[in-house]
């Protein structure tokens, strides 16, 4: 007959034969076992830790209105209140007794438990707790259990000071600790008419409930000023990639055109000379060549900012030459707007061109939606070496402020990318009257406006 070995459900041992691997499945037992393991987190690992209390911000809105040689005395704020709890501790424990000398010393525990949590606040939370019998020992009147009026004013402000440089839990933590201790000081030692257990309780639970609301507030309005920071910089990242979007679908569709036009130029210059020499021709055939290479390099790496339903325009793009046409557009919609030319016009580049018209452009549109009602003026400079461009709009008429239409907000970025591109030079900010100037200058070298 087989002999068969029965099975014991034993747990798995650990590599040093304990039963380390092994995890409780009840939900209870699991809880009990996170629950301590906080408690040891908080108040018992790295109990003694160095923290020291840092300095009060000058940021705040309160100090701004300080002047600025008392703020250096500010800033030491939360460090005088605490050593002013800390000195109001120690009378109240020495006025009880003063004619009982172990009880005038050992007043000083708890005075010195409140001024430990400017360096090291878990530890003063146990010398509090832990002054607390030692000062019901030596106290010669025996009134008052488990609580004396110092170590009872002690021990409320280090748990508040304690909550409020940790976190909740904490908080939690140091009320449960308490309430054992005054349990079992009730339950172990003869019960006095005076008992301090529930006054310190309700008083410790309203102190660190508040404090418990403010750290949730603190922490939610930092995620919330996170969320915001991010969301704006994404908002304005989004908005720069649509704008240089832009900006490369129309040069993709003005070196397209040139490069075209170069590419038949080429082709068809042979047929125009009789006889032409073969040199000629096959330089007109390279020209031609590599202007379709170029070409088709470039539709193939700025096709791809192309939006699947972004047509090119029939039309050729805009030039200062249009620029009436939309001076007149926008006085339509209500804008008193004039124009002034200086120096001698002559053609620029296609790309100075229509940079210089969309930037008039967004300018007008923000005078439209910032300032309705106001007055502009377009000057127009072509200089030695380059254009320079300035619109300038004045304030909004009337003494009530006038609503603004809504708007992204973003078109001085547009403005800038454009000008950046063309290694130009651009300022816009408000002005003393309250209207708004933008003014820019596009540098032409010589060799692209034609000069020899």
């Amino acid at each position: 007959m087989t002999e068969t070995t029965p099975t014991h459900s034993t747990p798995p041992q650990g590599a040093d034969g304990g039963y380390a691997a092994y995890k409780p499945r009840s939900p209870e037992v699991r809880a009990a076992v996170q629950a301590l393991r906080g408690l040891r987190q908080d108040l018992l690992h790295d109990a003694f830790a160095y923290r020291p209390l840092p300095r009060r911000s000058t940021d705040g809105p309160l100090l701004r209105a300080v002047p600025v040689r008392l703020r250096r005395f500010v800033v030491w704020a939360p460090h005088t209140v605490v050593g002013g709890l800390a000195l109001l501790v120690w009378m109240i424990g020495a006025t009880r007794s003063p004619g009982w000398p172990p009880y005038l010393l050992m007043s000083f525990l708890p005075a010195a438990a409140v001024l430990l949590t400017l360096l090291r606040p878990v530890a003063a939370f146990w010398l509090s707790l832990v002054s607390a019998p030692v000062l019901c020992v030596v106290d010669p009147l025996w009134d008052l259990w488990p609580f004396q009026p110092g170590s009872f004013v002690a021990h409320l402000c280090v748990m508040t000071i304690v909550a409020i440089r940790t976190r909740p839990r904490t908080a939690a933590w140091m009320w449960l600790l308490t309430l054992v201790y005054g349990g079992m000081a009730e339950l172990l030692a003869h019960p006095f008419e005076g008992t301090t257990t529930m006054p310190m309780l309700f008083l410790s639970a309203v102190l660190l409930l508040a404090v418990t609301v403010w750290h949730i507030r603190r922490d939610a309005e930092q995620e919330v000023t996170a969320q915001q920071t991010v969301t704006a910089h994404e908002r304005s990242r989004r908005t720069l990639l649509e704008e240089r979007t832009t900006i490369a679908r129309e040069l993709h569709d003005v070196v397209a055109h040139h490069m075209s036009v170069v590419a038949i130029q080429a082709e068809a210059a042979p047929y125009r000379v009789q006889n032409p020499p073969e040199e000629l021709e096959r330089a007109f055939a390279t020209i031609r060549e590599n202007a379709v290479a170029a070409l088709t390099e470039l539709r193939r790496v700025l096709g791809v900012v192309r939006a699947e339903d972004y047509e090119a325009p029939e039309a050729p793009q805009p030039t200062l030459a249009d620029l009436d046409a939309l001076l007149a557009n926008v006085r339509q919609a209500g804008l008193d707007v004039d124009k002034g030319v200086t120096g001698a016009v002559r053609e620029l580049p296609q790309g100075v061109e229509l940079s210089a018209y969309r930037i008039v452009q967004e300018a007008l549109s923000n005078t439209l939606r910032h300032a309705p009602g106001a007055s502009a003026r377009v000057e127009i400079g072509y200089v030695l070496g380059g254009l320079g461009l300035r619109i300038v709009n004045g304030p909004p008429p009337g003494p009530a402020p006038v609503r603004k239409s809504p708007g992204a907000g973003h078109g001085i970025t547009g403005m800038r990318e454009r000008v950046t591109m063309l290694n130009g030079e651009m300022t816009a900010g408000p002005m003393a009257d309250g209207g708004y100037e933008v003014a820019v200058f596009l540098p032409v070298t010589a060799v692209a406006e034609g000069t020899p």
